[in-house]
């Protein structure tokens, strides 16, 4: 279970946000949201630098391990790419909780990367000559990871049913966002080993002050 809280004395800019990031999201694109941590606060960017975002996308098992992400000028474009579409797809989760429509720039800018998000299938000899039903390997494969993140995202704000299992962290101090796949669909903690414990802890000692201070007085 990762430590949700970040440290106090942090450094920011970060020079890198791996130790940062956590997985809790139950989805791939309300992941990448989380990836800018403590909105609430200080608003600590860990997807720092191209770098940062092969290494996520590798974490979050969208990018084969032996790709090769872009550098250079095009590793940064991709990284402000993969920044837009995180905060677009934050607009509509916090649409989604508020129950009111999502910006339309939010909508198109997560729309404008569906077209890419599903490889095209191809029919080619394998290695015994026999046909080999596959997909086609993206020439990008940072972009077509994003486009794979947007069509999550589509599908996580494109529906009622879905939309209602968009969450933000009840936790005061916690702005984690989560999909509740719990079968009642009554989650409120982005998890119970941490932001949960807390506020259950905080309502017991609640329940024990009354009691304390009479036992003072007596």
């Amino acid at each position: 279970m990762p430590d949700l809280d970040l440290p106090e004395a942090l450094e920011l800019p970060l020079a890198t946000g791996e130790p940062y990031w956590y997985f809790l999201g139950g989805r791939p694109s309300i992941d990448l949201v989380n990836t800018f941590r403590e909105r609430w606060r200080r608003r600590v960017e860990t997807l720092v630098t191209p770098g940062d975002l092969a290494a996520w996308l590798r974490r979050a098992g969208l990018l084969d391990p032996a790709a090769t992400p872009p550098r250079g000028p095009r590793g940064h474009a991709a990284l402000a790419d993969a920044r837009a579409l995180r905060e677009a797809v934050d607009a509509g989760v916090v649409a989604a909780v508020e129950g009111v429509a999502p910006p339309a720039a939010a909508l198109a800018t997560i729309d404008g990367w569906l077209a890419a998000a599903d490889a095209r299938p191809t029919l080619r000899p394998g290695p015994d000559g026999q046909p080999l039903l596959a997909r086609t390997v993206p020439d990008d494969p940072v972009r077509a990871a994003l486009a794979a993140l947007a069509l999550d995202a589509a599908e996580a704000l494109g529906s009622p049913a879905a939309r209602a299992r968009v969450r933000i962290c009840a936790g005061a101090t916690c702005s984690a966002r989560f999909y509740d796949r719990s079968p009642a669909g009554r989650r409120r903690w982005c998890s119970m080993a941490s932001c949960g414990n807390v506020a259950k802890a905080r309502r017991h000692r609640a329940r024990q002050a009354p009691s304390d201070r009479g036992e003072t007085e007596r």
